[in-house]
């Protein structure tokens, strides 16, 4: 199953840093009209330039991407994760085994129909 994920180089994003669309173009090499390209899904940018205008727009690749929500944890989670990060091999394996544990016990709980 391919999910296609379009660019969100929405105004939100553009107006608070001032910058104009063919601003945002120089820095990372593009036309206007490649962006314009990427927002309507008819184009796909590679990884690099996903880097450069996540850059450029001081914002993460996945915000980029996947909208402000992200791809990745939850605010309240990423400082844990963040913390997670640091532990010990030992550590990160017994953190995983908690975390797989809860996983099947919501994911059982969500199948029975109890959760």
């Amino acid at each position: 199953m391919s999910r296609r994920a379009n660019l969100r180089v929405s105004p939100e994003l553009i107006k608070p840093r001032r910058l104009t669309q063919q601003a945002l173009t120089e820095p990372v090499g593009l036309h206007v009209m490649q962006i314009h390209r990427y927002e309507a899904g008819s184009s796909q940018p590679t990884l690099d330039v996903i880097r450069r205008l996540a850059v450029t727009l001081g914002v993460t690749a996945d915000e980029l991407v996947f909208g402000p929500e992200g791809g990745g944890p939850d605010q309240d989670l990423k400082l844990q994760f963040e913390a997670v990060s640091q532990f010990s091999r030992e550590d990160k394996k017994a953190a995983k085994a908690l975390l797989d544990a809860l996983i099947l016990k919501h994911q059982t709980r969500r199948w029975a129909g109890t959760g």
